[in-house]
């Protein structure tokens, strides 16, 4: 099965992802982990990406869309996917159709967690990193064992400038922005299945599968 799952900043969609990759038992992975990969290999893709970033533009839909059917394409003996938080936008959905289409293939379900922007930001602007290994805290809903120190690795815990509260609040009016064509987009094809992204964890999780299971049945 070929499934999206969308949804902004701050939705879990990196936490359900985990979930629904065990469950369904499907390969995953993000753009952004992609890109990281790709430059930390040193790769064509990575170097090309790497230009575009350090002149502070973004990466041509082109070159990511090339990236991800790499990816698709190295799971021959699988058969879906599970892309986290990709496309972003309503030109990467339809390249990526295109692409998909030349392989006789196309998207199964797209399924959109939604959360109310008040709780968006509550969670996003609490967020604490590790400088070290990049793990993720949150001050209120997830905190570490000892204040300011990773549980992992015991690196230091920072907050990142774009995690504040009137960054957060930019970066959640960019993300609709941008994807409300895109979400229309796929509900017009009747791919689209909305999941509330609030509640446990657990809760969350039963719902996804639940859309899952409901839209192949139909």
């Amino acid at each position: 099965m070929r499934v999206i799952l969308l949804g902004p900043p701050g939705a879990g969609k990196g936490t359900q992802v985990s979930k629904l990759t065990v469950a369904i038992n499907t390969p995953s992975v993000s753009s952004g982990d992609l890109f990281r990969q790709h430059q930390k290999d040193q790769t064509d893709i990575g170097i090309q990406a790497q230009n575009y970033m350090k002149r502070g533009l973004l990466v041509p839909d082109d070159l990511t869309i090339k990236m991800v059917m790499e990816w698709i394409d190295s799971y021959t003996d699988s058969d879906g996917f599970l892309l986290d938080g990709f496309p972003r936008t309503y030109p990467q959905a339809v390249a990526l159709d295109e692409a998909l289409r030349q392989n006789n293939e196309g998207i199964d379900r797209v399924l959109n967690l939604k959360v109310g922007i008040d709780e968006l930001i509550n969670r996003l602007s609490g967020r604490i990193i590790c400088r070290n290994c990049q793990r993720s805290y949150h001050l209120t809903y997830a905190p570490p064992i000892s204040p300011g120190v990773c549980n992992e690795c015991e690196g230091e815990l920072y907050e990142r400038e774009d995690d504040n509260r009137d960054a957060v609040q930019k970066r959640l009016e960019v993300y609709f922005d941008e994807t409300e064509p895109l979400i229309n987009y796929y509900s017009q094809k009747g791919l689209l299945t909305e999941i509330s992204g609030t509640g446990s964890i657990e809760v969350v999780a039963a719902s996804i599968l639940d859309g899952l299971v409901n839209s192949t049945s139909k």
